[in-house]
């Protein structure tokens, strides 16, 4: 059995460009989906909370398909990805309107996650 630990990727505020430290945990992730071609992988992106809700909504449909397209150009095919923005209804701490954060903890909402939606695929 593989172990995969998959870490999600971190977004500047207002950006869906995929950032250098985040190239590095989706390059992992391309290696797994290279060495096991029949695994499918999910992915979500989110914002934090301090645009309007439909904004945000938007900005994380850009950094899903932002994350999306950068697995397609280093060859994975699109068949293997869905990718969905969630905007700010799945924050990871309790950083929402009106709510004093830190940048640190706004940084936590602005992430994509990847789920490997048929782990039985890796033998």
């Amino acid at each position: 059995m593989l172990m995969v630990n998959i870490n999600p990727i971190y977004f500047d505020l207002d950006k869906s460009n995929i950032r250098e430290d985040a190239a590095i945990e989706i390059e992992k992730v391309i290696r797994v989906m290279k060495e096991y071609p029949e695994i499918h992988i999910d992915l979500g992106s989110h914002t934090d909370s301090r645009a309007p809700e439909q904004y945000n909504l938007k900005l994380s449909e850009r950094r899903a398909k932002s994350s999306r397209d950068w697995m397609i150009a280093r060859g994975i095919s699109p068949e293997r990805i869905t990718a969905t923005g969630y905007g700010e209804k799945q924050l990871v701490n309790e950083c929402s309107d009106n709510e004093d954060c830190t940048e640190a903890e706004h940084q936590l909402n602005r992430r994509t996650e990847f789920v490997i939606v048929n782990p039985e695929a890796i033998k």
